[in-house]
């Protein structure tokens, strides 16, 4: 005999209207207990609902876009008789209740079952491309008592490590690695003797049996919505994170921060390849400053003389994190060239009062950005990044220029876009706007993401040359410093010129000296000349 059962939305932790992001069945479908059915979506957690239940679906009551609470109908599943009797209540109507206590007074018979010991081999999951990772510790030894998902042995790449847990629970009868030990996928790490219950003969239950039965029918879709619950809000690192139950069951046994990981799904869930992908890239990267670098010494500076402690501002403090970043992982070489600006000063001063009546300024950086435009578009190479795995050169086809601006509270960096569109009119105007919105603070997120490039400019200030930091993810940056009068020789004698010092650091991963000395060149010309531009 087949009964229609009602499968409803569980106890989602007091969420209310939340979205179904996703259906993973359809009326027709034959499925098993515990198969996920529809996939939910807060604003900062998701969900898979589980059938309860196995069964043929007959009809989908929900779609992709709706909205649904505790209680609200998923779907209408036809189940057996035979299977009804082990149906959790949480997502039965009461007929179907009604039923199972009937079935349960005519003492049907159920299965006896007997627990059996089974040997298992504990072997090394998936860890990405890196053939050979080192044992740097084993937490277990033979003969103790292990439980499920515990750690047992932890390992270490070149710039990651990770705990492998235990597939099950048992007792751990010999142990086939040790510190020091290389191991690669499918190595043995343990075998373990694990229980499990298997089923025997029918026989009938007695009273204390059908009690026990309906004891299990009540408590366990309770520990079931708890473990959901707990599984699918929990917050990692205190940052809640879009993952589904099984994306983080693969995150566990890898012993992957989920907050780490950038998901690429909808509305940025984590996906298991994601998941994948990260720990790939953490075994596998081999970049500069893989070492660990010693802490520095803690000083009382106050028994020299008096101080005065002041915090830094949230500007500094990230300039500095993304600056130590970029100086530790990026292999920098800095190259000096200059520019004979004679020509084009003069040419920038006879225009500068047309300029101001028009209301803004024409600066040199104005020159200099457009042609660093024409710059990056000859050696593409330099408006490009590397992916995270390092295996990969992402060329751009759009040209964005950050401006380095000192403001009172720290260096910021907003992006002109398009610059290669524009005019150097049109750029001294862009220039001007946003550096007063830097200085008011008036710059927004998406003022200043989304560079190709970045021009740090200290010829306001002085100095000769400096060695720019290469803001990450760009792969290059180039420093102007004060221009001076300086003897070029030309046709035979010496010539005062103004001549304007260049300051090129790269990424030399991606970029060679050659490359380099061609680029700087360019803009060297192109400077002396600005005609070049038009061309």
């Amino acid at each position: 005999m087949a009964d229609e059962i009602e499968i409803k939305i569980p106890d989602i932790g007091g969420a209310t209207d939340v979205d179904v992001i996703e259906i993973m069945v359809k009326p027709g479908d034959e499925i098993k207990k515990d198969a996920p059915l529809i996939t939910l979506e807060s604003d900062k957690a998701s969900m898979e609902i589980p059938s309860p239940q196995a069964g043929k679906i007959n009809n989908v009551k929900v779609k992709v876009g709706d909205k649904v609470s505790e209680g609200d109908v998923i779907l209408t599943l036809t189940t057996s008789a035979q299977s009804e009797a082990s149906k959790p209540a949480v997502s039965i109507d009461k007929k179907a209740e009604k039923k199972t206590e009937e079935k349960t007074e005519e003492t049907p018979k159920v299965e006896k079952t007997v627990t059996t010991s089974q040997r298992l081999e504990v072997r090394v999951p998936d860890i990405g491309s890196a053939t050979e990772v080192d044992v740097i510790d084993v937490m277990i030894k033979a003969g103790q008592w292990v439980e499920k998902e515990q750690s047992i042995i932890t390992l270490e790449g070149d710039k990651a490590t990770m705990d492998i847990p235990s597939p099950a629970a048992g007792t751990v009868e010999e142990v086939s690695v040790k510190v020091g030990d290389k191991v690669s996928q499918d190595s043995l790490i343990l075998t373990l003797s694990s229980e499990e219950t298997v089923a025997k003969e029918p026989v009938k239950p007695s009273s204390l049996a059908v009690q026990s039965t309906e004891k299990e029918e009540i408590e366990q879709p309770e520990k079931g919505v708890s473990s959901l619950k707990t599984e699918s809000f929990e917050k990692t690192a205190g940052v809640s994170v879009s993952a589904g139950p099984s994306v983080r069951r693969l995150a566990r046994e890898f012993g992957v921060n989920l907050s780490e990981v950038k998901g690429t799904g909808r509305k940025s869930r984590i996906t298991k390849e994601d998941v994948q992908l990260y720990v790939k890239t953490k075994l596998s990267e081999k970049q500069a400053g893989s070492f660990s670098v010693p802490s520095a010494p803690v000083i009382d500076f106050s028994k020299f003389g008096e101080i005065e402690v002041k915090p830094l501002n949230k500007i500094k403090r990230l300039t500095g994190i993304n600056v130590h970043r970029s100086w530790i992982t990026i292999p920098h070489v800095t190259q000096f060239d200059e520019a004979d600006i004679t020509d084009l000063e003069t040419f920038r001063k006879s225009e500068a009062e047309n300029a101001k009546q028009a209301g803004y300024k024409l600066t040199l950086l104005a020159f200099v950005t457009k042609v660093v435009a024409k710059a990056l578009a000859a050696y593409p190479q330099f408006n490009a990044s590397l992916d995270v795995a390092g295996e990969n050169l992402i060329y751009k086809r759009y040209y964005h220029i950050g401006i380095a601006v000192e403001t009172p509270n720290g260096l910021v960096v907003p992006v002109i876009k398009n610059v290669d569109q524009l005019s150097v009119s049109e750029i001294a105007v862009e220039m001007a706007q946003v550096s007063a919105k830097a200085r008011d603070k008036g710059l927004m997120p998406t003022d200043m993401s989304g560079g190709c490039f970045t021009i740090s400019s200290l010829g306001g200030i002085g100095g000769t040359a400096f060695t720019p930091i290469v803001n990450s993810p760009e792969v290059a940056i180039l420093g102007l410093s004060r221009s001076s009068i300086k003897p070029v020789y030309e046709q035979g004698e010496f010539k005062p010129r103004l001549m304007l010092p260049l300051s090129l650091s790269y990424d030399h991963r991606v970029i060679d000296g050659a490359e380099a000395a061609r680029f700087t060149r360019f803009i060297s010309e192109a400077l002396s000349d600005i005609r070049r531009v038009l061309l």
